[in-house]
């Protein structure tokens, strides 16, 4: 008969807690879902800059030999401008042969050797290529006339590098702005806003902000935070 007691007393304290558990589980189960947004404007810190032009000639010879003057005039003209030589790399030239390339038209062409040149400038001296690129006719004093975006990878890029530094900051600010969010919901809801579930952080992207200015760069994040309501 004791024992019976003792279970019995058991089974109702058990009774009586019930609820409460229950209570709290229905709590944790609240949830809200917010993101928040961070977005900043940065300058390009690195740049690739492709300067490409083409030779004919009947004289391959003498084709290769107006190659190599023209990129001496394409080294001194962006030294001369700020660039240094260890930013600067001059490509093997492209020979096409009128009589045994296959290239669309070839048969139309006047001179046998099309030779191509490209004389790339990787740099983080941003600055001295932006003053560069409007002076590039002067290149035409020499002969040479600069074929721009005949390729996609012949385009000139800016790139931002410089991620690693202001990540932190953003994923923070994004971070603040997704909590906001949630305590304005849960304001509304008349509910108080609890621990943080789970967190996500999405993917940077970085892109230019417009097409006329390339080396002004929009980085952007957007964080994912789900968080216990608390009634």
């Amino acid at each position: 008969m004791k024992k019976v007691i003792i279970i019995a007393a058991a089974i109702v304290i058990a009774g009586a807690m019930l609820p409460v558990s229950v209570s709290k589980f229905k709590s944790y189960d609240r949830t809200v879902e917010v993101k928040g947004l961070c977005e900043r404007e940065v300058k390009a810190d690195k740049v690739i800059w492709p300067l490409t032009f083409k030779i004919a000639n009947n004289d391959l010879t003498a084709a290769l030999a107006n190659i190599d003057k023209a990129n001496a005039a394409i080294v001194k003209f962006l030294k001369d401008g700020g660039i240094d030589e260890s930013e600067i790399n001059i490509a093997t030239p492209r020979i096409n042969d009128k009589y045994t390339s296959s290239e669309y038209g070839n048969n139309d062409r006047q001179f046998r050797y099309l030779c191509t040149s490209v004389v790339t400038v990787c740099t983080g001296n941003v600055d001295a290529v932006l003053a560069l690129l409007p002076r590039q006719s002067e290149l035409m004093k020499d002969g040479i006339t600069l074929f721009e975006n005949e390729w996609d990878d012949n385009k000139i890029r800016f790139n931002f590098e410089g991620l690693n530094e202001i990540k932190p900051m953003m994923i923070e600010e994004a971070t603040k702005n997704a909590r906001e969010a949630a305590i304005k919901f849960a304001q509304d809801s008349e509910s108080s806003l609890g621990k943080i579930k789970t967190a996500t952080q999405g993917n940077f992207s970085i892109e230019a902000r417009d097409a006329n200015t390339p080396q002004i760069k929009r980085v952007r994040v957007v964080t994912s935070v789900t968080y216990y309501l608390n009634r």
